[in-house]
């Protein structure tokens, strides 16, 4: 016998023999148990002939098959794709030996570690070392080169399997033998690749040798996988040869790994295609959006070289706005092709070169250097072309704007002087009076200041005329007809202006004698008017009182104003002497008087029609002040009245107020006796509600007589509506406490005397006697129970017997607290747990799962309220317990 294990050790890697020492390890003892040997012969047997078939052969006994060593070599060049050395044709046993020393060779040359076998063994048809040398060829090139997730080998290919396999129901691959006995896990495979093969759901895990026949016969006949294995020998046997296995199972690896590179090789080849598409794509775009921009180029600059000139403003704005159009509207799209193409250009050079292609290379003229060129020279034809246009403006809107600011001084010279040779000969201070002519006469005077001002653009509209005839303005002509009628018609105006000062200070003159008497009648009527106006407003003034002491002030200021009624009657006739006076003057002087004093426009007449109106107004006002004192009066009766009512009832309802806060505090008997106790007390409360209803009654009269304050009260209607409301509440909440107190009792076990001993608890560091305790006290009153509370314990019971956080605890919340700590109660944590047994550790569970575990009503109940499960590892019909459990307890869903 040869042994190949000295030689093995000097040819191999260490890191290929790693994995191999412990698969060549094989118990021999183990190959004398029939039913292994028997599935390994089937198996092995079947395998080498899905390769020998490429080669035309095959073979029918593995022993025997192999001893001359001339399969065994064409065996290792078909799944290897390498030549071996020539075989000796001999039949000669050392022939034989030479044969499979030069298989045995070619393994050895692979890194491969044979043990204990030799050539000698093989040509003997030794079964045991032809099965072992077999198994060592499938693990070197079947099962050696398979990696997953940098396991290989056996523990790679069990990763795949596990992978594969991990969506379907009743599938758990461990390990390469009784984790396949079901067949289960073989129908998983090809219906994870081939989901048209197989109808999973229809297989059953109690009828194993269905399961297997079925996925062998598919393998054979859609995967070309040879049948390896026979379904009777693998679910007869307690464990199933694990060789045998892993060789049947590689199958399935390489079969599907092929499929899976075709489709990759494709998709290459589809991404080489496409990306060349692209490019070609591109490349036209780059010529047509190239050849596009040159022939606008081309036609653009011509009509930025034209520069022929206009006549006027107008014609030249027309260009320029041409030419604005140009910018804003066709040349930005340009822009933008252009920085489109040198970014096509550079985009594609770069797909190019990362692809491994040629360098695109432009049609003759569309370089992005022809094209920046051309680019160049529009944009040195646009600068000239927009330099140009400016000039001609300016050249033609300074003769422009010459004749324009004479015709616009023209106008508004044309438009201050119309009507003023007609204003200077009017005669209107014959008839005026002495204000109106001073008035005329400082008219007059601003008109000579605002005439000389007018000077200076006379003298400018002569000069811009002068200017313009030097310069040869077409329209000269009229410039200086209008110009020369301006100059003749500013000498008339001087000539009227003077004539018409001397008429003014003559005129002055003759009024300012009876000027003077006017101007006393005006200063002493306007103060007399205006106190007759403010009496007649006080007089008929509306008045607002709200007490006897407002009323009579006001009647004491009524009286004092009727004592000053001589004094201005004296006044007003004087008054009307100056007006009588003024008329006699003007009567022997033979003066003509315009009707109205100039100082005022108080008339006789209005003053005495508004002292007529004054002296009516006294008597009325007499009477309405009577009429509010009696008013008053009444008032004050109905404020003694309700205050008398309001201060009973106050005192009632805080005597009472304090009565019930002792009873809360200070509760004897029991529970149901404090109860019976607290309602009669409710009834003889409600007894006191008609003299509430006699209050209310009077606050109605005191609203309708509109009285807004009471001095003999404190109260109001709204405070003692506030207190009987408290009142009510408070008993009515002091009556529920006791029956929640009664209901915690009988629903948590607690005796009579451990709700006294948690009143007195409450009680003693109720040190307020308010009903409720602040923070510090409920902390004392923990402690004193025999808790020993941290800081966070703290906070915790806190945040349960004051959830709103408003710093104060009452004895209810302390009870139901007490209560709870001493009570088992079920929580939704433990709810959830409960349905997760039901589920089987799944996140969710079924309808039929809640039908098989709960009664029928309660399955029923869960199933019509339970959502739909959404999680990544859903199944059909899957409900989702988690929220529904929570949902239980008021708590929002996970």
């Amino acid at each position: 016998m040869v042994d190949y294990h000295a030689a093995n050790n000097q040819s191999s890697t260490g890191g290929v023999q790693t994995y191999m020492e412990q698969e060549n390890d094989w118990d021999r003892d183990l190959l004398l148990d029939p039913a292994w040997e028997k599935q390994q012969r089937k198996t092995f047997t079947a395998w080498c002939n899905s390769h020998l078939r490429k080669a035309g052969t095959q073979i029918d006994n593995i022993e025997e098959d192999f001893r001359d060593g001339l399969k065994l070599m064409l065996l290792l060049e078909v799944i290897s794709g390498e030549r071996l050395p020539k075989p000796e044709r001999g039949k000669m046993r050392v022939h034989k030996i030479n044969n499979v020393n030069k298989a045995l060779d070619f393994i050895a040359s692979k890194g491969v570690k044979l043990v204990s076998i030799g050539a000698e063994e093989i040509v003997d048809g030794n079964a045991k070392m032809t099965l072992g040398m077999i198994w060592t060829i499938i693990l070197r090139f079947a099962i050696q080169d398979i990696s997953v997730e940098e396991t290989s080998a056996k523990e790679g290919l069990l990763l795949w399997c596990q992978r594969k396999t991990a969506p379907y129901k009743n599938v758990n691959v461990q390990n390469f033998h009784i984790s396949w006995k079901d067949g289960l896990a073989f129908n998983a495979l090809i219906h994870r690749h081939r989901p048209d093969l197989i109808d999973y759901d229809s297989l059953r895990k109690d009828d194993p040798v269905t399961n297997l026949n079925n996925a062998f016969e598919v393998a054979e006949k859609h995967l070309d996988i040879p049948k390896m294995l026979d379904a009777e020998d693998i679910v007869n046997t307690a464990r199933p040869d694990e060789k045998a296995i892993m060789t049947y199972v590689s199958s399935f690896y390489h079969a599907f790994s092929g499929a899976q590179k075709a489709e990759t090789a494709a998709n290459r080849i589809c991404k080489v295609l496409a990306v060349n598409q692209e490019n070609e794509q591109m490349m036209e775009d780059y010529e047509k959006l190239a050849s596009d921009l040159l022939e606008w180029i081309r036609r653009t600059i011509p009509w930025l070289e034209n520069r022929t000139q206009e006549k006027t403003v107008n014609d030249m704005q027309a260009k320029q706005e041409d030419f604005r159009d140009y910018r804003c509207v066709h040349k930005p799209p340009k822009v933008q092709e252009k920085c489109q193409l040198e970014i096509s250009f550079n985009t594609l050079q770069t797909k190019l070169r990362l692809s491994n292609r040629p360098a695109f290379m432009p049609s003759e003229g569309r370089m992005v250097s022809d094209i920046n060129g051309a680019w160049h020279t529009l944009e040195g034809a646009e600068k000239g072309y927009e330099e140009w246009i400016l000039s001609e403006i300016r050249r033609l809107e300074r003769l422009e704007h010459l004749a324009e600011k004479f015709h616009q001084k023209a106008a508004i010279h044309e438009s201050w002087t119309d009507g003023k040779e007609a204003m200077l000969t009017q005669k209107d201070y014959e008839t005026s009076t002495l204000s109106e002519v001073k008035a005329l006469l400082r008219k007059h005077e601003a008109f000579e200041s605002d005439l000389a001002a007018h000077q200076d653009r006379v003298e400018q509209i002569a000069a811009i005329a002068q200017e313009l005839n030097e310069l040869d303005y077409y329209d000269s002509a009229s410039v200086n007809a209008r110009c020369q009628k301006i100059c003749d018609q500013w000498d008339i105006l001087g000539s009227l202006t003077q004539n018409r000062k001397e008429s003014l200070e003559r005129t002055e003159k003759q009024l300012e004698s009876i000027d003077e008497h006017y101007l006393e009648y005006a200063k002493r009527a306007a103060p007399f008017n205006n106190w007759m106006e403010g009496a007649m407003e006080d007089l008929q003034d509306m008045f607002i009182v709200h007490n006897i002491e407002e009323i009579q002030g006001l009647i004491t200021a009524h009286e004092q104003f009727k004592s000053t009624l001589a004094e201005a009657n004296k006044e007003r006739e004087a008054i009307q002497a100056i007006q009588a006076e003024v008329q006699k003057i003007a009567q022997s002087n033979g003066i003509k008087l315009s009707g109205a004093n100039p100082y005022t426009t108080i008339t006789p007449e209005s003053i005495d029609s508004k002292w007529e109106k004054a002296m009516a107004m006294v008597p009325l006002r007499d009477n309405a002040l009577q009429d509010e004192l009696n008013k008053q009066n009444s008032n004050d009766n109905l404020r003694a009245t309700f205050a008398t009512q309001a201060n009973t009832v106050g005192a009632y309802i805080q005597a009472k107020m304090e009565e019930i806060g002792r009873i809360s505090i200070e509760m004897n008997g029991t529970l149901e006796d404090q109860l019976t106790n607290l309602k009669e007390y409710q009834k003889t409360i409600m007894s006191y509600m008609p003299e509430i209803n006699k209050l209310e009654g009077y606050h109605q009269l005191i609203q309708e007589a509109l009285i807004f304050d009471n001095q003999y009260t404190s109260y109001t209607m709204e405070h003692l509506r506030v207190g009987w409301e408290q009142l009510l509440t408070t008993i009515a909440r002091t009556i529920n406490e006791v029956e929640n107190q009664i209901l915690t009792r009988d629903a948590k076990g607690i005796s009579q005397e451990q709700l006294y001993e948690y009143r007195a608890s409450f009680n003693h560091f109720d040190k307020k006697r308010s009903g409720q305790m602040v923070s510090e006290d409920f902390r004392a009153l923990l402690i004193s129970t025999g808790n020993s509370l941290g800081d966070s314990e703290f906070n915790r019971i806190m945040g349960i017997v004051d959830p709103n956080g408003s710093g104060a605890v009452t004895f209810q919340a302390f009870i139901d607290f007490m209560s709870t700590e001493t009570t088992d109660t079920d929580t939704a944590d433990q709810v959830i747990a409960s349905f997760k047994i039901l589920a089987a550790d799944k996140s969710f569970i079924t309808a039929e799962e809640l039908r098989r575990e709960l009664p029928p009503d309660q399955a029923e109940y869960c199933i019509a309220r339970m959502a739909p499960y959404s999680g990544p590892d859903a199944a059909p019909g899957a409900l989702d317990y988690m929220s529904f459990s929570t949902a239980l307890y008021g708590e929002s869903d996970l």
